[in-house]
């Protein structure tokens, strides 16, 4: 432990030197939200810009709480059911995952102007949190690969240039531990993939020469490479709002969100690799593992206002800014490997790297809404929202110009349409809802458009009021199990089932 802890300090306080790899994914997926929640709001699939009185519709339109005509605390538990179907080189496989989480809780309170000479008719102040997309995952794929072994990719970062034979090379003295440490301290993330890639005979350079930059795969030629993929991911990106909002003349609502963001999210991944190509010569299995942890947090705002058109219309506009957020990553790495040359070699370097915090920059977005009232009888509600996810940034800019050029050039503008509908029946309320929403790729084919429906229903107790909803979206995109060297994906649809139950008490 205390040499763990000597390697962790080290890489602690030098690892603003390297930066690690980071993708466009990484940056897309805290960019999105998913449909989160009170239950009435995700029965009727969002569609709130325009309606408000629901605590869930602050997020959509600030000027929201200003349509409650008295105070309201409530909290919302949810079941997340993600089913991903993979096809990877024709062979199909399916992984499941459930879990339950409190996704929501809110509390507005409702300020009546007593002078009836003003114009400023109310008053509203809340807050609400939202798990806004909930990171609870599993992911398998398996397949024979015609042509590409995993061990490209430590081949690709062995020879990008620079990685010499003597600094992959034990000293005396030297621990597997200490020399993948001086790597990521000093030369950075590349240099220790081609380090665990030497140390496990998975790659050989060229000659024996210290000064050697140039290497071979020791995988055996022949392809037919059976590889299975496997990823857990646990996590969320939540946030918290804290709301005012004002109602002007019974027909005019303005409002404002002051948004605190904060994520963790938690990924394993191991990939294994097996083939019969050479008994007598070079790697015939290898695994290897990753760990990576990524914390933060950020702020954003937002504003809104509702106009009611007439005794039934009304109209909504929300803006809600860039969310700007502070990153920190930290990374753990393991390789396993059986060749003809080194038997049996694990390389597992007792290290956590952790690296220097960085910022990222998520699109702003606008959002229209209409909503038509019929009296006490029901309502009918869409929503249409756009985000160019262009947009989207690391900083420092002159450590992260490529990935950013890539985002630019790879990420677009996309739009979602929500519609939602409620009718009533005494106590009872009965919901529906339907959302789409175009893919942020130029290329379609890495994640498709999303198709989803809800439904649900509410029973009005009084002060007290119980919602049920379900919802149910789906995916493809094409899950890439590296972005170097080998770069195969997987055809994966997701399908994910979501139960939620809200209660809410007027006082």
């Amino acid at each position: 432990m205390k040499k763990y802890l000597l390697v962790f300090g080290t890489l602690l306080a030098a690892s603003a030197i390297q930066a690690q790899e980071l993708s466009i994914n990484d940056a897309v997926r805290l960019a999105q939200d998913n449909l989160n929640g009170t239950a009435r709001f995700r029965a009727m699939s969002g569609a709130f810009g325009a309606l408000g009185g629901d605590l869930s519709s602050m997020n959509v339109n600030p000027a929201g709480s200003a349509i409650f005509s008295n105070a309201q605390v409530g909290f919302t538990l949810s079941s997340f059911n993600p089913k991903n179907e993979s096809n990877y080189f024709g062979s199909e496989n399916s992984e499941n995952y459930n879990a339950l989480d409190l996704n929501q809780a809110g509390v507005v309170f409702v300020l009546r102007n007593h002078n009836e000479d003003s114009k400023w008719k109310k008053f509203a102040i809340a807050a609400n949190y939202e798990n806004t997309n909930n990171f609870d995952n599993s992911f398998f794929a398996a397949g024979t690969n015609p042509n590409n072994s995993i061990g490209n990719y430590f081949l690709g970062y062995a020879n990008q240039g620079g990685v010499t034979l003597d600094l992959l090379t034990l000293q005396n003295g030297e621990t597997i531990d200490d020399l993948y440490g001086y790597l990521g301290e000093v030369y950075g993330f590349g240099a220790q993939q081609a380090f665990l890639g030497y140390q496990g005979y998975i790659i050989n350079p060229v000659t024996n020469n210290p000064d050697n930059d140039t290497y071979t795969s020791n995988v055996p030629a022949g392809g037919n490479y059976y590889q299975e993929y496997s990823a857990e991911t646990r996590g969320y990106n939540g946030k918290v709002s804290v709301n005012g909002s004002v109602q002007y003349d019974d027909f005019l609502s303005f409002g404002l969100n002051l948004n605190s963001h904060f994520t963790d999210y938690t990924q394993w991944s191991s990939i294994y690799e097996s083939n019969t190509n050479d008994d007598a010569a070079g790697v015939q299995q290898m695994r290897f593992n990753n760990q990576l942890r990524t914390l933060g947090d950020g702020f954003s705002f937002q504003l809104g206002t509702i106009v009611k058109v007439t005794e039934g219309l009304r109209l909504g506009v929300a803006w809600e800014s860039p969310t700007w957020y502070r990153l920190e990553d930290r990374l753990m790495q393991y390789v396993r490997s059986t060749s003809a040359e080194g038997g049996n070699v694990i390389v597992d370097p007792f290290v956590v790297n952790v690296y220097e915090d960085y910022r990222l920059r998520t699109p702003g977005k606008w959002t229209g809404s209409a909503a038509y009232i019929f009296g006490k009888r029901g309502l009918i509600s869409a929503d249409i929202t756009y985000k160019d996810y262009g947009n989207t940034e690391y900083s420092p800019s002159s450590d992260y110009r490529d990935i950013n050029d890539a985002m630019s050039d790879q990420l677009t503008s996309a739009y979602q349409l929500r519609i939602g509908t409620e009718w009533r029946a005494k106590q009872w309320s009965f919901r529906g809802g339907f959302r789409s929403e175009s893919s942020p790729y130029e290329n379609d084919d890495v994640m498709g458009d999303l198709i989803g429906f809800s439904g649900g229903l509410g029973y009005n107790f009084g002060r007290i009021k119980l919602d049920l909803a379900y919802n149910y979206w789906q995916r493809d995109y094409q899950q890439q199990f590296f972005a170097t060297g080998m770069t195969d994906a997987a055809e994966v649809t997701t399908k994910n089932h979501n139960v939620s139950m809200s209660m809410t008490f007027d006082f």
